[in-house]
């Protein structure tokens, strides 16, 4: 269904084409687009993962008609709820000396690709303390990446729900982000005026599990 004829229709039908972050698609999404899935079955869901830079693009040339992306968010073109909030943590090697001291530069830290908001975060902290890593590797997946880090091959920043899904995870040392550096918001966006029945749909699925019970920073009305 073309996304102008699903905005005249009133029911979620036809595709809701959405975007999200790697993170949250693999971790966050399952449940809630498993339970839209019973609710909405003649809605297909087509999911593109991306930075949210790439997504914010595409949701602004009409390739997507929503996205989860991780704070912050231009407010000029997009209406926002909060999705989820997440705890950002730094893993490395149980071994692995304090990362907070300062001017210490860890020798190689493992990150996605330019744009990740996981790596921007981890670059920003390393800068607030006056350091820099001696090397920067990047990698596809986050199980690649953690299994790096369990092989002693650097560390990493990425939110804590993911450690869950790699089998490995206890064996790992987390180090926590102090104050306002531990926790950010991932947020469903979609462009003003543009909330066809299927995002207000998968809006009603989301605010289910939303902090808050869905009153999200300038969510819109339904």
């Amino acid at each position: 269904m073309h996304f102008g004829s699903a905005v005249l229709d009133p029911r979620p039908r036809g595709t809701l084409r959405l975007g999200a972050m790697e993170s949250t698609a693999a971790v966050r999404l399952p449940e809630p687009l498993s339970r839209f899935h019973r609710l909405y079955p003649h809605v297909a869901i087509e999911l593109r993962t991306g930075t949210p830079e790439v997504l914010a693009r595409a949701l602004l040339a009409g390739e997507l008609d929503a996205a989860l992306v991780a704070e912050p968010v231009a407010e000029a073109p997009f209406e926002t709820m909060v999705a989820f909030i997440e705890e950002p943590v730094i893993v490395s090697a149980a071994g692995h000396p304090p990362i907070d001291k300062k001017g210490a530069s860890p020798p190689c830290v493992l990150v996605f690709e330019s744009g990740c908001p996981h790596r921007k975060r981890l670059d920003d902290w390393y800068a607030r303390r006056g350091a820099m890593p001696e090397r920067t590797v990047e990698l596809g997946s986050y199980h690649a990446m953690l299994g790096c880090v369990l092989a002693g091959m650097g560390i990493a920043l990425l939110p804590e729900s993911v450690l869950a899904t790699f089998p490995r995870f206890k064996q790992l040392k987390i180090h926590r982000l102090p104050g306002a550096e531990s926790r950010y918001q991932t947020l469903l966006i979609w462009r003003k005026g543009m909330m066809s029945p299927n995002v207000q749909a998968l809006r009603e699925v989301l605010r289910e599990d939303a902090p808050g019970n869905g009153r999200g920073r300038r969510a819109a009305k339904s």
